[in-house]
């Protein structure tokens, strides 16, 4: 047993304390340690007494000894160390880390949070660089000319613009990426849905008959809607990239279509000259032909991009651009026309130049555009009166 007075006991009590991990004892009958009130279990020993060194006629007055054992560290300081408690999750298991906010819409950055390296905000950074500062146009391939250059003759394409307008533009806030929609063309009313006309109607601008957006870098590309775009929105000597369907060519085989050298002409070889062969079974996984095997198929009738074509000549009078060398498609498709990725941009010159005569041959197109809208709305609340009515 141990005295509450003799060295001994101290002694005993201290190396209790240190190896059990107890809080400190005291002998104070009215001392009560503070402890938090939620949680914890708490054993109070109010009456341990002992005689070991005295004898058993002069023992030693009882001494209340108070005894608290400890809680476990995360549950006793969750209050004052929140962010750094350890909590447990379904897929990492125990951490301590703070929690982390979730990212904005579009995964817009911000305080707190590491730049992202996937999603829509990372794609865009990672092709800032290759898209273009400017829209693009729709036009329509007309053929195929020449132009001499020195004495240098140099095949050209006519591509012919035909009412091209800006429809509407894209914002990184509400679709996330900046591009501008553009139209091209006309189309009877008659031969377009409802939702579509009051698509149109509530811009003020006729139907279109071709529509196309153009991917542009920030918000600076972003264009006036209602405003028609002519061919000096190019400079003759600047690269353009020129996209299309190309002509659709029908079913062909291996050899016309991939360019396959067919098999012998002899030898054994009968009916099968210009077939395919095998098409390879048990190739790394199972006996099966892999997604995208070569074989005979539809040929043409695909995007195709031809890039860093010159500006070779613009007209606003014809409504024409000549670009040097061919472009996919027959005559008659209608293609998309804008500054090459892999070259250098226009000159800001040029561009502020085009800019601010785009915005000199239309300086009402922002009360138009209010003038639609409000007219817009009144038919709209006519049309569904009139429907209500029936």
């Amino acid at each position: 047993m141990l005295a509450g007075n003799s060295p001994g006991a101290a002694k005993a009590l201290q190396y209790l304390s240190l190896t059990q991990n107890l809080s400190p004892l005291s002998t104070d009958p009215t001392h009560r340690p503070q402890y938090p009130t939620h949680g914890g279990p708490i054993a109070l020993l109010d009456s341990v007494t002992a005689a070991v060194d005295t004898p058993p006629s002069k023992m030693s007055p009882r001494l209340p000894i108070r005894l608290a054992l400890p809680r476990p560290c995360a549950v006793a300081a969750r209050p004052l160390l929140l962010p750094l408690t350890a909590t447990r999750g379904v897929k990492y298991g125990w951490t301590t880390a703070p929690p982390r906010n979730k990212h904005k819409r579009f995964n817009q950055p911000s305080s707190g949070l590491p730049a992202l390296t996937n999603g829509p905000a990372a794609a865009l950074k990672r092709r800032e660089n290759t898209t273009p500062l400017r829209s693009g146009v729709l036009a329509t391939k007309k053929g195929m000319t020449s132009v001499f250059v020195g004495k240098t003759r140099v095949p050209c394409t006519v591509l012919q613009l035909d009412q091209v307008q800006v429809v509407a533009n894209k914002t990184r806030q509400k679709n996330g990426y900046w591009a501008v929609q553009i139209g091209a063309g006309s189309r009877d009313g008659r031969n377009v849905t409802s939702p579509l006309l009051g698509y149109y109607e509530a811009k003020g601008i006729a139907p279109k008959a071709e529509l196309a957006e153009f991917k542009v870098r920030n918000e600076s590309g972003l264009l006036p809607v209602g405003v028609q775009i002519l061919p000096d929105w190019f400079k003759k000597g600047q690269y353009v990239d020129v996209k299309g369907r190309s002509r659709g060519m029908g079913f062909a085989g291996g050899m016309k279509r991939h360019g396959f050298s067919g098999q012998e002409a002899s030898h054994g070889n009968s009916k099968n000259h210009r077939t395919i062969g095998t098409t390879g079974p048990s190739q790394g996984s199972g006996s099966r032909v892999m997604p995208g095997k070569k074989m005979p198929g539809r040929m043409g009738n695909e995007f195709v991009t031809v890039q860093n074509l010159k500006v070779m000549m613009v007209d606003n009078d014809l409504g024409i651009v000549l670009v040097g060398g061919p472009i996919a498609g027959p005559k008659g498709r209608v293609v998309r026309l804008q500054d090459a990725k892999k070259r250098k941009a226009p000159p800001q010159p040029h561009r502020e130049a085009a800019l601010a005569t785009l915005l000199e041959r239309n300086p009402d197109h922002e009360v138009k555009l209010q003038e639609a809208r409000e007219r817009h709305l009144q038919l709209k609340n006519e049309r569904e009166t009139a429907q209500l009515q029936d």
